[in-house]
């Protein structure tokens, strides 16, 4: 309470009381104060201890769940680094056969560039008649 609510309530005891039982008066708005303030700092105190547990339970769970989202976040990252890794390098190995193979051509063809390369013995624009067939003979 502020300072002019306490001499409002002064006045109105002193005009209803009278002077000579103000500071009984006084003294026992005094003590219910005082009570009060301290029931309802108890109460507070209470409070804060009951809740004191589960805000801790709730914070072990919470640090519970955070580590484990975060081991497995890892893991996520590193299996991904992983398939990565992998990918590329099968991408080497790919693109070194190919480097390799177009050497072996570009070899061949500057040993012997008048060389013809062989003719298929069959036109692959025509059909083989023998894929459609399935009696084939013994």
């Amino acid at each position: 309470m502020s300072g002019q609510e306490i001499f409002v309530i002064v006045i109105i005891v002193l005009l209803l009381f009278g002077a000579d039982k103000l500071p009984e008066i006084l003294k026992g708005i005094g003590k219910g104060m005082r009570d009060f303030k301290k029931a309802t700092d108890d109460i507070k105190r209470e409070f804060e201890e009951s809740t004191r547990e589960i805000r801790q339970e709730v914070n072990e769970v919470t640090s519970t769940i955070r580590n484990e989202v975060t081991d497995i976040s890892y893991k996520i990252q590193k299996d991904a680094e992983d398939v990565a890794q992998n990918i590329q390098n099968d991408l080497n190995e790919v693109s070194s056969e190919i480097e390799k193979n177009v050497n072996e051509i570009k070899d061949t063809i500057e040993k012997d560039p008048d060389s013809t390369p062989p003719s298929p013995t069959r036109n692959i624009n025509e059909p083989d008649d023998n894929y459609y067939r399935y009696d084939y003979p013994d």
